[in-house]
């Protein structure tokens, strides 16, 4: 067995604490504020634990005897040795929530995972990110629309965070791609388990531009009880979760479910009241749980930042703009389109100017090559 270089130690006490019964997150956190991940904690007392919130005598007791008993305790130092290592070989981060590189948006639920497996580049889960989930039994319709909105999202600067599961989220996770973005896959397995894609034709392509992660053992096979988990983490990591179609029970109305108790945006694509794919989304919307969404533009209006146009996907650049030439008018317009592709309202809006006089100097904009339309009346700067 390979040596483990010291500075890995909090993750072997963070996977060892995982093997104690019944601890779960939000425990296994407060055990490591209040405590740190010192090593110390093997040696802990019972009267230590019963300090920590959440933990009462009996379990405290529990986890002391657990700790004190050799055989536990070495077999569970060689499971979490085995799955460090087992992260090696696949070339995935165990990323702790004593990590900086941690996401922010992750660390403000009420159980955040202690410990995630990524395999791919972490930096996307700090990345600007909107969770789009549906129906494992995707209609055309909602294929399109998924494969539109994405797209727009990507344009924007919007990763795409999903579920890699048939239907919705896997046409999603392809959407990115396909439009030069990025894309997170949160598993409800291990890593390196990804049952929906065995042949390999789209995983090794998020792993390239982005990231597949779970919170689960590396080797472990999905259980029905791992969905409900994996989906507080897909909306977690989200500022704003879409549902596409969704009957009224389910997996993405469950995650709408947890994307509302995080606080976050909830937006929802209406469709046929004769549909059973629609009758979740609708019903979403007709008890101002989730906001009607026609376009990405919907979205972007109450997610985008103010600020600088985000970077263009890998291989595109703006297009180059005159220095000068612009009227003020057409200044305005493409002042406000620094700050990512928006609909015509809005920009109307924000330049003070009527439809009719926008019009004419989009078009004029559209001429010059500097300004591009995307369906759903939605503009943006030109990328070359």
């Amino acid at each position: 067995m390979s040596v483990l270089p010291p500075e890995r130690g909090r993750e072997l006490l963070l996977l060892i604490l995982a093997l104690i019964p019944g601890i779960g997150p939000a425990r296994t956190n407060a055990i490591i504020g209040r405590y740190g991940a010192d090593p110390a904690i093997l040696d802990a007392d019972p009267a230590s634990f019963s300090e920590v919130p959440g933990i009462g005598p009996t379990l405290a007791g529990e986890i002391a005897s657990l700790f004190g008993n050799p055989a536990w305790r070495r077999q569970a130092m060689e499971s979490a040795r085995q799955q460090l290592e087992r992260a090696d070989l696949l070339g995935a981060l165990v990323l702790t929530i004593l990590d900086p590189r941690y996401p922010e948006l992750l660390r403000e639920l009420y159980d955040p995972p202690p410990l995630i497996f990524v395999r791919g580049d972490h930096s996307y889960l700090s990345r600007p990110g909107v969770a789009v989930v549906g129906t494992r039994k995707a209609s055309t319709y909602g294929h399109q629309v998924t494969e539109l909105i994405c797209r727009d999202l990507v344009i924007a600067g919007q990763t795409i965070i999903s579920g890699l599961a048939y239907g919705i989220d896997k046409t999603a996770h392809r959407a990115a791609l396909d439009s030069g973005g990025g894309t997170v896959a949160v598993l409800g397995c291990g890593i390196d388990t990804i049952y929906t894609d065995r042949g390999g034709k789209l995983w090794p392509k998020i792993v390239e531009r982005g990231a597949i992660i779970s919170e689960e053992w590396i080797g472990r096979e999905p259980a029905p009880e791992n969905f409900p988990k994996r989906n507080r983490l897909i909306s977690g990591l989200s500022a704003g979760t879409l549902i596409v179609e969704s009957d009224l029970k389910g997996g993405s109305m469950i995650t709408a479910s947890y994307a509302l108790e995080q606080n976050r945006e909830v937006f929802a694509v209406p469709g046929s009241i004769f549909s059973p794919n629609s009758r979740g989304t609708n019903r979403l919307i007709q008890q101002c749980h989730a906001k009607p969404v026609h376009s990405a533009a919907d979205i972007l209006a109450e997610l985008a930042p103010v600020g600088a146009m985000p970077p263009a996907p890998a291989g595109q650049q703006l297009a180059t703009l005159p220095s000068g030439g612009w009227g003020p008018e057409a200044s305005r317009i493409v002042e406000a389109l620094l700050e990512g592709p928006l609909h015509i309202d809005l920009i109307a809006e924000r330049c003070s100017m009527s439809i009719d006089t926008l019009l004419v100097h989009l078009f004029d904009l559209e001429l010059k090559r500097a300004v591009a339309q995307e369906p759903g009346q939605l503009f943006r700067l030109r990328r070359c």
